[in-house]
């Protein structure tokens, strides 16, 4: 997996981070929209080299394959001024495993199922730290997971959508040396966190 970023290395890189939920329609591709309008909003502003973060997102399950999200994802996405967004369900593959970086399940579930496929294809034999989960990357939760918003009503995603927040922020954090934080309508601000030994911003 990419390590941290050192604050003097002073080539550019490329990141690359999968979201995974089971069927790649409300949680993995909410987290996708949130993580990529911070992470634009933080390519945007910054003035020195930066790393490239290329973000995708998936589902352990075929159940969606080729659907749009479902839409109290895009609501809500669109709710707190994220209204770009477009993205297909697709299924994990072989692949992903050989290309991303950072693979990030919602809940242990989803952390389970991409270990014992990441084994069973045998690309890997120790995955380490490259599958971890989402909420693991904030320390203030104790790596919470997202719950499956489908079944419930729109509370349920407006969580979900809170979460995300907190967690590629805490990503960002640990990996980028940064933080951002999103306002209401969707604006995004971007500062380097004093004395960290991370990131180039």
């Amino acid at each position: 997996m990419a390590p941290p970023l050192a604050a003097d290395d002073a080539s550019p890189s490329t990141i690359s981070v999968l979201f995974v939920c089971l069927g790649n329609i409300c949680r993995s591709p909410m987290a996708e929209a949130v993580f990529t309008h911070l992470i634009e909003t933080w390519s945007q502003e910054t003035q020195t080299d930066h790393p490239v973060v290329k973000i995708d997102s998936a589902g352990t399950g075929a159940y969606h394959i080729g659907s749009p999200p479902d839409p109290r994802t895009m609501d809500t996405l669109q709710d707190h001024g994220i209204t770009k967004f477009r993205h297909a369900a697709r299924q994990v593959k072989r692949q992903d495993f050989e290309r991303f970086d950072y693979i990030i399940g919602m809940d242990g579930m989803n952390v389970q199922d991409l270990k014992r496929k990441a084994r069973q294809v045998k690309v890997i034999d120790d995955v380490g730290d490259q599958i971890s989960l989402f909420g693991s990357w904030d320390a203030a939760s104790g790596g919470d997971e997202i719950d499956d918003p489908y079944y419930g009503g729109d509370e349920g995603f407006e969580m979900a959508f809170e979460q995300c927040v907190r967690f590629s922020r805490g990503w960002m954090k640990s990996v980028l040396g940064v933080d951002a934080v999103i306002d209401a309508k969707g604006s995004v601000t971007v500062r380097k966190i004093e004395g960290s030994d991370v990131g180039r911003l």
